[in-house]
């Protein structure tokens, strides 16, 4: 199935999903005679969401509202709502947060924060750990073909895009390297494999027409992977970065 099927395909899947959401809420409403309630229910799931500095998951809205309470015929219902407001209820990375209308913000660019731009350096080590994950530090700079200053992983990492995932069970144990929610998060993503695929990054002209039959884009791992044991939690993260030497010649990574 092409990446644009894939995609359709999950889309309908999840429209179909609140359907039935919705569907289940309205057998609700007239079978119980509870619509007060599921009002309440609802001001105090939105309140909730409002409220929060960052995405929640199901589990912590699922603490703070009612017992008896469905937040998925919830969630499905608040999120209907605010599909054609100036913010939208939207799933990333498998939280709910409320953010601004996609179409609408060309209109708050003016006094929106100014974000911090990135070096192509960063950029590509971005893209490739994404893409790669597990994926060490040799192997980021095996791939880009020069090195990879420390500077360009703690800036990736300062941003909480990317973290440390385990160790890999070869001599040396060097540290392995993937994404974070924060990543899919800022990049309204659900799950790592919303990464563009082959043919969307051709069509947008980021991959080369010519390139060979058998070239596929890798698919990343966020599981532990076979080889890889994970990041003991007595080890200080300050020191757990694989510190390679850094040639004492200039950097081409800067």
């Amino acid at each position: 199935m092409s990446d644009k099927n894939k995609t359709a395909s999950r889309v309908e899947k999840a429209a179909t999903g609140i359907e039935e959401d919705v569907i289940n809420l309205n057998e609700r409403l007239h079978m119980k005679g509870d619509g007060e309630t599921v009002a309440h229910e609802l001001r105090l799931l939105e309140a909730l969401l409002f409220a929060a500095v960052e995405p929640i998951d199901v589990e912590t809205l699922r603490e703070r509202l009612p017992e008896e309470c469905d937040v998925g015929v919830l969630l499905a219902q608040l999120s209907r709502e605010y599909a054609g407001r100036g913010v939208n209820l939207v799933r990333v990375a498998g939280r709910w947060r409320f953010q601004t209308a996609p179409d609408l913000e060309p209109h708050l660019i003016d006094i929106k924060e100014t974000p911090r731009k990135l070096s192509k350096a960063a950029l590509e080590t971005l893209a490739i750990i994404a893409y790669h994950q597990p994926v060490t530090r040799p192997e980021i700079e095996d791939i880009r073909g020069v090195s990879v200053s420390g500077g360009t992983l703690d800036v990736l990492m300062e941003l909480s895009w990317v973290r440390l995932r385990g160790r890999r069970r070869t001599p040396g144990r060097p540290v392995t390297y993937g994404t974070t929610e924060e990543f899919l998060a800022h990049f309204n993503m659900e799950e790592i494999s919303d990464l563009p695929g082959r043919d969307e990054l051709k069509a947008q002209g980021l991959l080369d027409s010519r390139l060979p039959k058998d070239f596929d884009v890798p698919i990343p791992m966020m599981s532990l992977d076979i080889d890889e044991d994970p990041i003991e939690d007595d080890e200080d993260t300050e020191f757990v970065m694989d510190f390679m030497a850094d040639d004492d010649k200039p950097s081409l990574d800067d």
